[in-house]
């Protein structure tokens, strides 16, 4: 056992060493020195342990140095894998070339930052030639994939680690589609990766692409094509500019507070309020626990605190890459109620297919109109679909398989309106391939001033959405964990529940009446019990059907140490018992929590408000 382990410290030493060869950024590599000049493994494990995994998202990683975070070896080590991974796919790839954006987020103690990051991105590609269009400043994720396809690029990188802790930073990456990359490309950008860790002569010396005809800046030919292309979801220009709602923005300081702003002007609607601490990029995020406004009112309290002083009744939040929207509405009780990602999911969806339908008389258009959502979001779009004739589809988790399914289906001459999943993400313009928090937030805008018209709030018009097409109750949350055996072992007990492969029959007082184990590619509903979506042996995910109606869903997260779960109790139109349903949810919620993941047993934290 000793020598195997003064083996891997051998090892581990080894790869710091050539670290210190390659690293040319003084803050990383004086890192990397003081830890092989105190020799301690435990550090160097910590660092060098293991190289980040290249997935389908791309990377998330703190920043910092060594193999396992982000920084700019790493950077350059990405993208020459990338860049021989698209030579390999794309004959033409020096012809058409790539888009590079980047959010603001900055690490002081490491040197490194997000442009830093797109900067030695772009040096990459252009040292081979490839044509590179760099934004020249912060951009929101969404104008990233819609480059790739208004400019017909072979591929995208966005440099943000969106709504996680301010030491995190990411590395996202489009196909030519404009959609996210999707497996087998992963592996073969990871391969790719493995083959090209040398820096390249030229790696570091990034001003050399100042000079470059090959790097171009898309950053006003996007802005102006984009608010145009928007433009085309905008059905009630004359409500727009004459109505008296007001509205709170907040970009949690990250970059929508501009895009907003100029999207509001695009659909002749007064500018949002901005919340004035919250509108300019801070990668420190001084005001927030966490940037991320799904985390629910904690995010929002300088916007509801504005809103108050302002009249205003509706606030919109955006996440520090603009990606994903929350909403808030002021209710009659002077309360605020933040909307759920479902909620505001069915909400989006009426609205879309309202305008559509009112602006497509033809009837037989609708058997080509599609919407789509996650497999753990709310299947509120089914029953809309179901009643008014269009068609809806599910698929896996994550907007890489709504924007790839999306895509097909727009190459077969369909009409996919909307596109949404529960984590506040929302496809409502089909020129993005992604969910986009800035066209989610000006449409929003046009629905409540179109309702306010018909003295409707955003809630009342939600109770008449499920009034019509029945409720739709769900509730979401999750637990933290940072040891991957606990949930390893708490996946392998569901899955061998009352001996070998043998799953819950019941969870306390409610019957299981369906599994779906997206992991093995089990699902007890099919003749042949086999899963219907792709599977995937990497990640965790059962599904669980009761005998009352009721949906659960477990998972792990593919960017955070979480296990999440994602409940949903469905009624039929015309089952008003509210309240009768909440109380159902929350008891199978209860038993899910106490029978399923045994927080105590398993020493798991529970979410936190």
């Amino acid at each position: 056992m000793a020598a195997r382990s003064c083996a891997g410290d051998a090892a581990l030493r080894r790869a710091a060493e050539q670290w210190l060869l390659w690293d040319k950024n003084p803050k990383t590599s004086a890192i990397v020195k003081q830890l092989v000049a105190e020799g301690n493994a435990g550090d160097l494990q910590k660092y060098f342990g293991s190289r980040m995994e290249f997935g389908t998202a791309g990377l998330r990683a703190a920043m910092g140095a060594g193999i396992s975070h982000m920084n700019d070896l790493t950077i350059i080590q990405t993208t020459q894998g990338f860049c021989r991974y698209l030579e390999r796919n794309f004959s033409d790839l020096k012809k058409r070339g790539v888009v590079i954006g980047f959010d603001a987020r900055a690490h002081l103690s490491s040197g490194g930052s997000s442009k830093r990051f797109a900067r030695l991105a772009a040096n990459t590609f252009i040292s081979q030639g490839v044509p590179v269009y760099l934004f020249s400043d912060i951009t929101p994720t969404p104008f990233v994939p819609y480059t790739v396809t208004h400019l017909k690029l072979c591929a995208g990188i966005m440099v943000t680690a969106s709504h996680n802790p301010k030491q995190d930073n990411g590395y996202k990456v489009y196909w030519e589609n404009g959609a996210q990359i999707i497996s087998p490309h992963d592996k073969g950008i990871s391969q790719a990766i493995e083959e090209n860790q040398e820096p390249w002569p030229q790696a570091w010396d990034d001003k050399l692409i100042d000079s470059s005809l090959l790097l171009h800046d898309p950053y006003a030919t996007v802005n102006k094509e984009y608010f145009k292309d928007i433009q085309k979801q905008c059905f009630h220009r004359n409500i727009n500019k004459e109505t008296n709602l007001k509205f709170v923005h907040t970009s949690v300081h990250g970059v929508g507070h501009k895009f907003v702003q100029l999207a509001f002007k695009a659909f002749d609607l007064s500018p949002p309020f901005a919340v004035p601490e919250q509108k300019d990029p801070d990668p420190e995020f001084p005001t927030v626990k966490y940037p991320n406004p799904e985390e629910g009112k904690g995010v929002l309290t300088l916007s509801f605190a504005l809103a108050e002083k302002d009249g205003a009744k509706i606030i919109l939040a955006n996440d520090p890459d603009a990606d994903r929207l929350a909403v808030a509405e002021k209710q009659e009780s002077g309360e605020w109620k933040v909307f759920s990602g479902n909620e505001l999911g069915a909400l989006l969806g009426w609205w879309i297919f309202t305008c559509w339908k009112n602006h497509n008389r033809d009837t037989c258009a609708i058997k080509d109109v599609y919407m789509l959502s996650s497999t753990v979001s709310s299947k509120i779009l089914r029953a809309i679909a179901l009643k008014e004739g269009f068609h809806f589809e599910e698929t896996l988790t994550g907007f890489k398989w709504m924007g790839n399914r999306a895509k097909q289906l727009m190459d077969q001459g369909k009409a996919v309106l909307f596109a949404f999943e529960e984590a506040i993400g929302y496809m409502c313009c089909p020129a993005v391939l992604d969910k986009d928090g800035v066209s989610a937030a000006v449409i929003t805008a046009e629905m409540a001033s179109f309702l306010a018209t018909r003295n409707l709030s955003l809630s009342q018009q939600l109770k008449a959405v499920y009034d019509e097409y029945g409720f739709h109750i769900t509730k979401a949350s999750y637990f933290i964990c940072h040891d991957p055996k606990v949930i390893q072992q708490l996946f392998d007990n569901l899955r061998n529940f009352d001996g070998k492969n043998t799953y819950p029959k019941s969870c306390g007082r409610f019957k299981v009446s369906g599994i779906r184990d997206l992991t093995t590619g089990y699902d007890s509903s099919q003749p042949d019990q086999k899963a219907i979506l792709p599977t995937s042996k990497s990640s965790q995910m059962i599904t669980f059907t009761f005998a009352n109606g009721g949906v659960a869903t477990m998972r792990t997260s593919g960017t955070e140490p979480k296990i999440k779960y994602y409940s949903e109790l469905c009624a039929p139109p015309g089952n008003s018992d509210v309240e009768q349903l909440k109380k159902e949810l929350d008891e199978l919620v209860n038993a899910l929590e106490k029978h399923f993941f045994q927080p105590e047993k398993n020493n798991l934290q529970r979410k936190t408000e």
